[in-house]
């Protein structure tokens, strides 16, 4: 299934139409307890990734926490 990840399209070839955000994010390679996504410019909660599903096209931002800070 071909993604605009990030602003950059990505094929992602173990997907398949009606994959859920929660498949795209495990087969980023991704936390899923560190990352925000938002599909198609709408902010998708955690709690509804299994229940929201992709089509070819689908633009996705994924943003990771990275911890740290000041010392």
């Amino acid at each position: 299934m071909l993604i605009t990840l990030n602003g950059k399209s990505k094929e992602f070839p173990d997907l398949n139409e009606g994959a859920s955000v929660g498949d795209l994010v495990s087969a980023s390679g991704l936390k899923g307890d560190r990352v925000a996504v938002e599909l198609n410019e709408e902010i998708v909660s955690r709690r509804s990734w299994e229940e929201t599903f992709l089509k070819s096209n689908d633009k996705v931002e994924i943003v990771h926490f990275v911890g740290g800070g000041a010392s």
